[in-house]
């Protein structure tokens, strides 16, 4: 999955709109399964958790300073 290689910013920026909406979705999947995990006990690296709520928030910020460049020109 393409959310084990590094996804900083510049990672993301270099994206295609379509490709980081699809690893938006992906990532909110993956962490809903593993949220569902850590409420039964099963889980196996929680720092996972962090790690990906890390990379949605980072995804979301880039999204929306790319819509407020576009509103603004």
């Amino acid at each position: 999955m393409a959310s084990r290689q590094r996804l900083n910013a510049k990672t993301i920026r270099n994206m295609k709109p379509e490709d980081r909406a699809k690893l938006l979705n992906d990532l909110r999947n993956e962490l809903l399964r593993l949220q569902t995990q850590r409420a039964r006990g099963t889980l196996d690296n929680p720092g996972r958790l962090r790690a990906i709520r890390r990379a949605i928030a980072r995804i979301l910020t880039i999204m929306n300073e790319e819509a407020r460049k576009a509103a603004s020109q």
